[in-house]
């Protein structure tokens, strides 16, 4: 199971890129949610990911990690701060928004846990696993290391 996930590491990680960037452009422009400072940062570091993982797919392009996973990290931290900021008040008043939609506003928020923040977290840690997983081939070579042999 591990060396399939791992064979098909960066598509699986180009679908949840493409999965989270339609969520964030549907409740954007369907659902008129207007997003606040953090999402946009959010979305900087999401959305290139669509184009990169999806080419690097296309090309079996393991070399792609160095260049995603960074992206993905981040963006992964500012989900976390986001979603700190929405659910620890004391967090809320650290940096507050001083503009726009405040990044503490909860516009989905699903049993009191689920919000678009943890939404956001939740595919910036999937990709972040996939491309670890998906760095090295299914016997355990680093994929540079099995072109240099």
């Amino acid at each position: 199971m591990l060396a399939r996930i791992r064979a098909y590491s960066l598509y699986l990680a180009w679908v949840v890129s493409l999965a989270a960037t339609g969520g964030s452009l549907f409740l954007s422009e369907v659902m008129h949610f207007v997003p606040c400072s953090l999402c946009w940062f959010q979305r900087i570091f999401m959305y290139p990911l669509v184009l990169l993982l999806g080419r690097a797919a296309l090309r079996d392009d393991r070399g792609i990690v160095g260049y995603a996973l960074p992206l993905s990290v981040i963006g992964g931290l500012i989900s976390l701060y986001h979603y700190g900021k929405q659910k620890i008040p004391a967090l809320a008043q650290v940096l507050p928004c001083t503009s726009g939609v405040p990044c503490d506003k909860d516009y989905l928020d699903w049993y009191g846990i689920i919000t678009i923040p943890l939404l956001a977290l939740i595919a910036f840690v999937l990709i972040t696993i996939l491309l670890l997983l998906g760095k090295t081939s299914s016997n355990g070579e680093d994929e540079a290391g099995a072109e240099e042999a």
